[in-house]
């Protein structure tokens, strides 16, 4: 496909191309900039950020509904990089695999801070909220999941699921590009996207009001 999901200056999804695509078309190649940036080239680094900051911004949002937080943890994806620099795996030239699985990671962990902390307040000031009705899953799971009762079910997902359909439906890598991102086989890829997919369709049922 060509166009599809991104972020506005505003917070809200828009069109835009996947990074990969991106890539192949300005005829670049961040292999040689990340060769810099793992040797320590702050220049180089900073590239990489520019060119892959507003993508993982974006997923992070999604994830978190809250521009705020998806600032945090943004600037937290981007401290990994550099940190595990040495351990990144490039697929077909980008490091765009790596960073949204590592952006997934790092989501969960800020939401299971937040949950903490709401459930804190609750003592002090209970408030009870009820998630938003969800959408089909298909090819508009992207644009769903901004809605809050979406979000809550992509949530419930294991980690493993997360991941593959991150990589898989959001993001619209092949199965090839996300067994390389995940190092795992491109088999193994397939029956992961098909139990997720199953999985996910499973949880939108139960959560969807009763209709009469």
């Amino acid at each position: 496909m060509g166009n599809r999901y991104g972020v506005a200056a505003d917070g809200t999804i828009r069109g835009v191309r996947t990074l990969l695509g991106m890539t192949a078309a300005r005829g670049t190649n961040e292999y040689e900039v990340w060769a810099r940036a793992v040797e320590g080239d702050a220049g180089a680094f900073g590239e990489l950020f520019d060119e892959h900051r507003d993508r993982v911004f974006g997923h992070a949002l999604r994830a978190l509904a809250s521009r705020h937080d998806a600032e945090d943890a943004t600037a937290i994806v981007f401290l990994e990089l550099w940190r595990h620099r040495r351990r990144v795996r490039v697929v077909n030239g980008s490091v765009i695999g790596w960073l949204l699985v590592t952006t997934n990671n790092v989501c969960r962990n800020q939401a299971r801070s937040n949950r903490r902390y709401r459930l804190a307040l609750s003592r002090l000031s209970p408030e009870r909220s009820h998630p938003d009705p969800s959408d089909d899953l298909g090819t508009e799971l992207d644009r769903a999941r901004s809605a809050p009762g979406v979000r809550e079910v992509f949530a419930q997902l294991n980690a493993r699921d997360q991941d593959i359909l991150t990589l898989c439906v959001l993001e619209e890598l092949t199965t090839a590009e996300a067994a390389l991102a995940l190092r795992i086989p491109i088999g193994t890829v397939k029956s992961r996207l098909y139990r997720a997919k199953n999985r996910m369709a499973e949880l939108m049922l139960l959560n969807a009001p009763d209709v009469r």
